[in-house]
């Protein structure tokens, strides 16, 4: 039915350029000879029902090479993310604008004018695209800044504060971000980049069974943060192609929309600190968040197992802080009050030292 549909129209459309031939043919013809009406007529017909049938017969051809162009624009445009497809656009459009006016004066050239209005337009039309492309990063920072700077609505309660956090993929995947955001103690847009994205699916997708649990499990807790925490949340269409490593695309990406990385990768920290680029460590946090002792308080404990040296028993705070308690390797399953005698702050986290207590 399409088939049949776009052949017709393409008949109607040699028909129409045969009659507007003949038009101009008939003018050159009134000029050089003296022509019956029979000869009009005979070449009106023959230049009408010509272009039809050729047209007619040369449908397929056009079909198939609209196909080709079509798949071919397809197969480039997948690779292009949304926003970068209407920046260049954006900046195609201002380039015709600016062509439109030039050529208003161009065209005034007696005999090439309307060759350079057409250069013109294909010029500047270039030159709006590779000038779009190339300042996507800054104009996407522009849109950012300006949607963060926007006032809240009227009779809404929720304002946009606070600089955006760009998640990475081991602090998705630990999950702990979600109840940290519950809490409301980080302010801010939460920015997942596609790539990001492209790399849970991956591990989402891996044939180990660890990794494929973990994967679905980041997935589920970004679910969770869009729909039922309602987060001030964004998916960013945001790549950089002469860039390949993913932590390398968070920190740029970072730096473009002047925020910082959410992580809990310790080598990422180091990166972002030497390239200037502000880090929130979830595991940091979680330090800095424990419980606070210091030497001679006392705490009521459960020895849960041995010690790794003689005699010794351990015990855990609530946070998870390991706490081992002397001449305890017997006790075990019992409750007691200890002593704290030392506390000890290593890159692990902390370790506290105690005695029993008499």
């Amino acid at each position: 039915m399409v088939k049949r549909l776009l052949r017709a129209i393409f008949t109607f459309v040699g028909i129409t350029t045969g009659f507007a031939t003949y038009l101009y043919v008939n003018v050159i013809i009134d000029r050089l000879y003296n022509v019956s009406k029979l000869v009009e007529v005979a070449v009106f017909t023959a230049l009408t029902l010509g272009m039809g049938m050729l047209f007619f017969l040369l449908t397929p051809y056009f079909i198939k090479v609209g196909q080709k162009i079509i798949l071919k624009i397809e197969k480039e445009s997948a690779s292009v993310g949304t926003f970068d497809m209407l920046v260049s656009l954006g900046g195609i459009i201002i380039g015709l604008i600016v062509a439109y006016f030039i050529s208003s004066f161009v065209t005034q050239i007696p005999v090439i004018g309307s060759a350079i209005s057409a250069v013109v337009y294909i010029f500047l039309a270039f030159l709006g695209y590779r000038l779009s492309t190339r300042r996507k990063e800054e104009i996407h920072s522009i849109a950012v800044n300006l949607k963060l700077s926007q006032h809240k609505e009227k009779g809404s309660r929720k304002v946009i504060s606070g600089v955006p956090k760009v998640l990475d993929t081991s602090v998705i995947i630990d999950g702990r971000i979600a109840d940290i955001a519950k809490t409301g103690f980080i302010e801010g847009k939460f920015i997942v980049p596609t790539f990001v994205l492209e790399e849970l699916r991956h591990i989402a997708d891996s044939a180990d069974d660890l990794k494929r649990i973990k994967g679905r499990r980041g997935l589920d807790i970004l679910n969770i943060m869009q729909e039922e925490l309602k987060l001030d949340f964004e998916i960013s269409d945001m790549d950089f192609e002469d860039i390949t490593e993913v932590d390398m695309k968070l920190l740029k990406l970072a730096q473009t929309v002047n925020g910082k990385v959410l992580t809990n990768d310790f080598n990422l920290n180091k990166v972002a600190q030497f390239q200037g680029v502000k880090v929130l460590n979830i595991n940091e946090l979680a330090n800095a968040v424990k419980t606070v002792v210091i030497p001679g308080e006392e705490m009521f404990v459960v020895i849960i197992k041995e010690g790794k040296e003689h005699n010794q028993g351990v015990a855990y705070l609530d946070d998870g802080t390991m706490i081992v308690v002397e001449n305890a390797k017997k006790l075990i399953g019992q409750q007691f009050t200890v002593v704290v005698t030392t506390v000890l702050q290593t890159a692990a986290g902390r370790m506290i030292f105690a005695k029993m207590k008499n």
